[in-house]
This record gives C-alpha cells, structure tokens and sequence, in this order.
C-alpha cells in the first residue's frame, strides 16, 4: 500500500515467494572457487583486480565433492514432531524457520500435512475437507547432495539419506514427482475435452499442481492470479480447459474431478508406472436442467481477469458469470475490462455462447449500501463508491444515492441486484419499494458448505409480505481463491425455445422463474405455473395444487418445505437424490408460495441447500401487507435519512436536498399505505407528525 511521498510497499513482491532483489541499490554475489590443489593447505587469497575495484564482504571455506552452489531439484518430505510439540510457522527477519533449516539449501515451504482417508477415497463426497495432522509437517526444500538439515534441539538430518525415499530419525522422504502425464477430463457422451475442478495428490497428501499451476495458491483477498480454489485454506484445487500436463509420483495418486451441480463428480485412485504417459477421466452428465432450458449464473464475482472468470465459470458449471468492477478505497479493479457491450464467450465475441462472462459493476456506500448493476450498456455508471471508506477513498461525499444508481441501470438496459442480501442495509429499504431492483441475492460469503442464510430469507419474506416481488439469484461474493465460482448460484429457466444470449438471460431472472442452490435443483409450480407468476383468484380463495421435483448429485437432500407467506405449511422428508411430489394447498387470503430444500453431508449439519422464488397468488380483498414488517421497512428508511441528516459528509446543499427528497418520497409512500389500511403506529422523533396524536 502506499504511504507517504515515493515511499511505496510492493506487497506484490511477496506473491513470488522468492527472492527479488535485482533492483536493490545494494547485492551480494555468491561465487565458488575450488581449490585447485587441494592437498595443499591454504594460508591465504589474494586479489588482483584488472580494472575497476573489487569489493569481497566474506569468505568461507567448506569440504564438499561438487559445486556447493548447484542444488538439487526440489524435493519433499514429511517432518514428525515430538507429541505434543507444535510447529512454529513464524519466520525470522532472514525467512528462516526456527524448527528446522539447512545448511547447503533452502527450506522452500512448510505446511501441515493433510490426511486424507485413502481406504474410503472413492466413496467420499467432493470438495471433502481432510483432517490435518497435529505433529507432521510437509516440507519442501531445495539443496546440495551434502546438505544437511537441521532440527529442534541440535539433531541434524542429511539430505542424502532422504534422497532414495528413506527415513532418517524424524524425517520421511516423500516420493518425488519425475513421471510427466497428459491428464485428459473428457465429455462421456461425446469423448471431448471439457473445463473441469481438478485436484490430485499423492500418498502423504501432497498437492500435486499441473505444471502452469500453482503449487500453493494464495488464499488471501485480491490475490488470486492462478485459476486455483483452496477449500478451507486445507483442500488445493485448479481449473484447467480440459487437457493438462502434471508431474506425478510412481504409485498411487488420488484424483478429484468436478464440473458443476449436474455432472457427478468422480474420486478415483490410479496407479502411475514407468509406462503412464497418459490419463483419461471420463465424466458424465446425468441432470438435464440445462436441457429444459435453465442457465445458471454467479452474480457476483470480483477481480478475475474476463478470460479466467470465463474458465473457472465453465469448469463450475456457471453459464453467465457476472464479473463486477468496483473501487476500494485508491484502488480501482477490473475497469479495464468493462466497455459496456461486450459479453466475453459469447457468439459475437467469437464464443460458442454457452459460457459467458459480462463486466458491470458493483457501486458501494459502506452505510447506505451496495448495489449490483449487471449486463448495463454504454458507458460506466460513476462513481462507483461514494461517501468515504471503506468503500470509497477518504474524503469522499454522500453524492449519489444507490437508488439513483439503480435508475441509470435501468435507464442503460441492465439488470440491479441488491448483493448479498440484506446487509449493508441502510438504503436497500428505499430501492426495492421504489421498485428499482430487480433481484436478491443469496451469498455464499467464501463458505462452500454455510447454506442459504436464514437471515437473508426471512428479510426477503419480508418485502413478499408486503406485496414486493423479487425474485431470489445467488452470487458468491467472490474475492479470494477460498471462494469458487458458483459455490451458490441463480438458475433462471429462459422461455421455451429461446436461445440462450446474455440479454435472454436477463429477461429470464426479471420474469423471477428463478432458483438459488448449493446443490439440489428444482421444478417447481402452482396450478402449472411457475415461480414469478402471479395468479388472481376471486374473494373466496380456493385451493391451488403445488407440484415440485427435486434432484441432487453433490449434497443429499433430506427435505423439502412448502414456504406460505415466510412460515412453513408442508414439509416432507426427501431420498437423498432424486424426488417429486405435490400438495394440495387451501388458499383464504393473499400468499406467496415457494419451496425449499435442505441438506447435508454425512458428517455435517443440515443447512438449507435450494430455495425457489415464489407464485404469488392475488385474492380479490385481500392486498398483501404485513404491518409489523411494514414499520421494519419504514425503519430502515429512517435510519438512511438520519445518515443523510448528521454524520454523512455533504457535496453541497442541493445534492443533500435532492437525495433527502427522494427517500422522504419513498418513506412518504408505503408510510401512508400503513395509515390508509387502518395501521397506526408509535412513531420515532424525527417522524412524528401531528395527524398521530390523540389516536
């Protein structure tokens, strides 16, 4: 980050995880001389320069048979630690660690090692976190042949004794990666290559990378250059186009393959020999949602180059990724990539149109809110953050409201959705009742096994309540290699027939015949019709027939709930993979209706893994309205004029005006629907009005 003046960190530099010093003003070069009598004793050096001056910081002397300065290749082993002692993973000023160093090396990296249950490996679910060890480590090191390791307590290891995949006091060699494969994932039907999840490791649980891959991804935020997903820091895994090269061990090599929620995922244990010079993966297609006319797509995902974003998208399964540019605080990201007409993947970008990626993006208030603008044409809605941070640089004014950046979404042709639902929320109240958003989003939050979150579904039920409807999509929030593309996603059903464009897609999620899932996928309608319509019946109700079908080949599925204005009017327990059934449901008054399922993996707790947008059914007389989530909403309109009023920083008289007006207008609106329907209320100091009292 910059500090002051020239004076600049590189924190870039720290990515290499290696040394980087060629622009130092000041370096040290390593030279070695052997000594060409070397029965002789030497009592002396002396330098004669040819020209210019020679400047010698030190000389050492050693006893080795070849050049000291030509080291290995890199090699791993495992390190066992007494019981009970814990590695101390902190490095001194030097990059030293203090457990363990070599003297004619270097310590390349030192991780804990994972355990993965090899005798249950196939049967195993994906993306299954491994247990980690308490007392091993896995090292990886580079050294001479005579190097020696040195350990906790004086003991000391020679390298050479690790070399031929021995153990030495407490230390264990590690089978060294030197057998080159072309690993091919192919299409079962047709036998053709396809983006696909990859993980490999070998017997004591090392990563093995493709060799354009990254060895050990980075996890941390706005750091992930290498197409890699890191499940929980622990589980490494890439994405490759189809086809890679990989160095493997001789012997057993574990292999994890994925390719979305429709594709089952395949665990598989192959033996490499001498002779494996090639490895094919099948893997097969066996939900055909795609096939009845649903796409998938990730709202929101952040700092992936369109290219990367357009492979990782299709190695997941994710039809449209939705690849937002935003500002944090000085820093800008992805706005090169945004040009307001072009849809990466597509036909017309010279795509085969069926993975596409799209630049919008993501304009942020740290209190009043964030909003989505998806797929808008022409130039970029700006500025993108206002009123100071995090969000915005220091200094920045209150001088645009998120309502107003919802309008001139609109106004470009594009889609608005409120991320990660409902939180920052101090506006988001005033832009879905002005009805300036189209959707909102469930995310995932880098959890690849949280679930939709309750708190987000039951403030959704709350404008449904009332009356407000918006169709549920998912997005990830994606900012790191811990969070993959699609962990939570929307799937929108396009129009029979329609052909599958970016612009179609868009329709599709305004209809609101729409789904958000970790997993499972749905069918699901009332009296035939499907989520997002809205069907009239007369005064007296009636009863409507809900039919549903639900399907899963990641999560098992345990049951399935019918939602009835936010509170659960059927329930029914699920098999793990594939069911359908229908209710026969009485309706006396103005509902929504929507289904949800939960489920879990063996070993973990049940979570809500898919939930439908909803039909909502008219009943003549009887206007949705909740009155208790009215005065919620009213509230947090309220708490957006009282940051307007008092701590957010001004542009100008007429831009606080003009914001305060068109929130007051909001509040003004559903304030007086409450008081026409007979609902009064206590109201707060800076609300209350004459009208209210003596009631």
């Amino acid at each position: 980050m910059p500090l002051h003046g020239n004076n600049i960190v590189f924190w870039g530099w720290t990515q290499t995880r290696a040394a980087a010093a060629d622009f130092a003003p000041w370096l040290n070069w390593l030279w070695a001389w052997q000594n060409p009598n070397p029965e002789k004793r030497i009592v002396g050096l002396r330098f004669e320069p040819k020209n210019g001056v020679v400047i010698v910081s030190g000389v050492s002397a050693g006893k080795v048979s070849s050049l000291p300065l030509r080291w290995e290749p890199r090699r791993k082993a495992v390190l066992r630690l007494p019981k009970n002692v814990e590695f101390d993973f902190n490095v001194d000023k030097e990059g030293r660690l203090k457990q363990i160093q070599l003297d004619l090396g270097q310590v390349i990296s030192a991780q804990k090692q994972t355990m993965y249950r090899h005798a249950e490996w196939s049967d195993m679910y994906n993306n299954k976190v491994p247990e980690v060890s308490k007392n091993t480590v896995l090292i990886e090191y580079t050294a001479h042949p005579e190097a020696r390791f040195h350990l906790s307590g004086g003991k000391t290891v020679p390298v050479a004794k690790l070399q031929d995949g021995k153990s030495s006091g407490p230390m264990t060699a590690i089978a060294p990666a030197t057998q080159r494969v072309r690993l091919r994932v192919v299409e079962k039907a047709s036998n053709r290559p396809v983006p696909v999840k990859l993980h490999v490791h070998g017997e004591a649980g090392e990563y093995l990378a493709p060799v354009d891959r990254h060895r050990i991804p980075n996890p941390g935020w706005y750091e992930d250059y290498s197409t890699d997903f890191l499940n929980q820091n622990i589980h490494y895994c890439t994405y490759i186009f189809g086809e890679t090269v990989i160095n493997l061990p001789l012997g057993r090599v574990y292999i994890e393959v994925s390719k979305g929620f429709e594709i089952r995922p395949v665990r598989a244990v192959l033996n490499v020999g001498p002779d494996t010079n090639e490895i094919t993966i099948p893997i097969e297609k066996v939900l055909p949602w795609r096939e009845r006319g649903w796409v998938t797509a990730d709202t929101h995902v952040h700092f992936l180059a369109p290219p990367t974003a357009q492979l990782e998208g299709s190695a997941e399964g994710v039809n449209v990724v939705c690849l937002l540019a935003s500002q944090w605080g000085e820093l800008m990201t992805n706005v090169g990539d945004f040009d307001g007409k072009t849809t990466f993947g597509s036909k017309e970008a010279g795509g085969d149109g069926e993975w596409l990626v799209r630049v919008g993006t993501e304009n942020r208030q740290h209190v009043l809110g964030h909003i989505s603008l998806i797929g808008y044409h022409g130039n970029i809605i700006a500025p993108m953050c206002s009123s100071g941070p995090d969000e915005a640089a220091l200094g920045d004014p209150v001088s645009i409201l998120m309502t107003e950046w919802a309008q001139k979404c609109k106004q470009q042709g594009g889609l608005v959705v409120i991320p990660h639902f409902p939180n920052p929320r101090a506006e988001t109240a005033a832009t879905l009742v002005s009805g300036n958003a189209d959707a909102i989003e469930m995310t995932s939050w880098g959890n690849l096994y949280n679930g939709i979150d309750p708190y987000s579904l039951s403030d959704w039920y709350r404008y449904l309540n009332c009356g407000y409807f918006f169709p549920a999509v998912g997005g990830t929030d994606k900012m790191s290699a811990n969070t993959a593309v699609g962990t939570v996603r929307t799937y929108a059903c396009l129009q029979e027939g329609e052909e599958f464009t970016h612009e179609a897609w868009k329709a599709a999620v305004r209809s609101g015949h729409t789904f958000v899932s970790y997993g499972p996928l749905l069918e699901f309608s009332i009296e035939g019709k499907p989520a997002g319509t809205w069907i009239d019946m007369a005064r007296n109700g009636g009863t409507v027939d809900v039919t549903w079908q639900a399907a899963s080949v990641t999560i098992p599925m345990t049951r399935i709930d019918l939602i009835v204005n936010g509170e659960i009017r059927e329930t029914k327990s699920l098999q793990p993979w594939e069911d359908s059934g229908h209710w026969s449901v009485k309706i006396a008054r103005s509902s929504w209706l929507a289904i949800l399922v939960r489920g879990k993996y063996p070993d973990k707790p049940e979570i809500i893994t898919a939930h439908s947008s909803p039909v909502m059914v008219r009943v003549e007389g009887s206007p949705f309205f909740s009155a208790a989530d009215t005065l919620t909403i009213l509230e947090q309109i309220e708490g957006a004029l009282a940051y307007l009023d008092t701590v957010g920083t001004r542009k100008d008289e007429e831009t606080y005006k003009r914001m305060r007006m068109l929130l007051t207008g909001e509040y003004r609106k559903l304030h007086n629907q409450l008081h026409q329907l007979g609902h009064f209320h206590e109201h707060t100091v800076a609300t209350d009005h004459a009208e209210h009292h003596g009631r």
